[in-house]
């Protein structure tokens, strides 16, 4: 049975529903549809394909694994050709960082036909990068950049990641009405306009040059009373000499000078003097500079648009590895994406909780016995360390005994 994507409300344009890409690693045989890269200069970390320590379901869970820390990884596939011209593009996956990542990347790229896969690295011409970044307290993010004309441009947008040990669906939609929307565990975590949260095209406004603000122009709300005037008694030195000092008894002053008694803090100090601020009868507010249509300013209703999505790529740097990738799929139906998202990452999602929790508690327990265990063995040599001193003393008593018989 096809279904359909509508494109337009008034419009009758229609899209088939298609899945151009879908991993899910349920073949022992994954790695025959992925290339790892050969860099010159990196040190390439490898993937294992695994559930990880907890699952919901050991074989749906399988996903590939980073298996090394403080390595690159560079893993990649390719796939027929598309264009997402008039429809929708959505990219989603699942991401584990079950070793709970200090510093490392969870994302993917998407890449055109170009991409030399065996040659893949951080400088690789790309398409979209998408997915969770996380290192230290500071960076926990969502990155969505977008290759437009050649440049990389980043969301001005701060969309925070997942920072636990569990698996999270992503999923970018982006639509041909210029608009996007990022679903984190199938729930909106962002969503708006690409022109407005993209720095794609210059802006549509700028300040005019030719304008400048009047000479009389009075921007101060308040200003200074001219009525007010200073009181007489205003005038006071900051320090003073403490009249409370005395010169010590045995002040030579041939050898020790003159005596000056010690400064203190003036009392009656009142610091600089102003005049009091008053209502401005001139203001006329702040000004603002007028703007006028910026002529490198030129529209594009395509900024969605790709001519050829070709790749998916795995390029990273983790100093801990452990993350585990699973579920990719690059489609033109949200609605879609979303049930998948429902019966592979959200299937088995809260039997894996289950699990880890179980798991926790078991090494809660675990490391109770061994502490208790540890209190007892210390609190039994302590014993024994009583009883010998004892046994020393009543040593000592029988000596002292003896000697007095003597």
């Amino acid at each position: 049975m096809k279904t359909w994507v509508f494109l337009a409300l008034f419009g009758v344009a229609l899209v088939e529903s298609k899945v151009f890409f879908e991993e899910r690693f349920d073949s022992p045989d994954w790695e025959k549809n992925w290339v790892q890269s050969a860099h010159k200069g990196k040190e390439f970390g490898p993937f294992k394909l695994t559930a990880g320590k907890f699952y919901g379901d050991a074989e749906k869970d399988k996903g590939i694994q980073t298996g090394q820390d403080a390595r690159f990884y560079g893993l990649s596939t390719k796939f027929e050709p598309f264009s997402n011209k008039d429809s929708p593009l959505v990219i989603q996956f699942s991401v584990k960082h079950e070793q709970n990542i200090d510093c490392g990347g969870g994302y993917l790229k998407v890449f055109d036909c170009s991409l030399d896969q065996k040659d893949m690295h951080g400088e690789s011409p790309y398409l979209i990068m998408f997915g969770p970044d996380i290192c230290g307290p500071g960076t926990k993010k969502v990155h969505v950049i977008f290759n437009y004309k050649g440049e990389n441009h980043l969301i001005k947008k701060e969309i925070r990641c997942k920072d636990d040990v569990f698996s999270h669906l992503y999923t970018l939609i982006v639509n041909p009405d210029n608009t996007y929307e990022v679903l984190i565990d199938n729930e909106k975590a962002q969503s708006g306009e690409l022109e407005e949260d993209w720095d794609f095209l210059p802006p549509k406004k700028i300040k005019d040059p030719e304008a400048k603000k009047p000479d009389d122009w009075d921007d101060r709300p308040t200003i200074a009373d001219p009525d007010d005037t200073k009181p007489e008694d205003w005038d006071q030195p900051e320090h003073i000499p403490d009249p409370d000092a005395t010169k010590p008894e045995d002040w030579d002053d041939e050898m020790d000078g003159e005596w000056e008694p010690p400064m203190i803090d003036n009392p009656d100090y009142k610091g600089e003097w102003k005049p009091k601020q008053i209502d401005n009868p001139d203001y006329k507010g702040p000004w603002i500079h007028p703007e006028i249509d910026n002529p490198e300013y030129t529209p594009d209703p395509e900024i969605y648009k790709y001519d050829e999505v070709c790749a998916l790529g795995l390029d990273l740097w983790q100093v801990k590895s452990g993350t585990i990738f699973d579920n990719f799929l690059i489609s033109n139906d949200p609605e879609e994406a979303r049930k998948i998202g429902e019966e592979t990452w959200g299937a088995t999602k809260d039997a894996a909780k289950k699990m880890k929790d179980e798991q926790d508690e078991e090494e809660r327990k675990r490391a109770e016995e061994e502490a208790k265990a540890a209190a007892d063995a210390e609190k039994d040599e302590d014993d024994d360390d009583d009883d010998d001193l004892g046994d020393e003393d009543e040593d000592d008593l029988d000596n002292d005994l003896e000697h007095d018989e003597l």
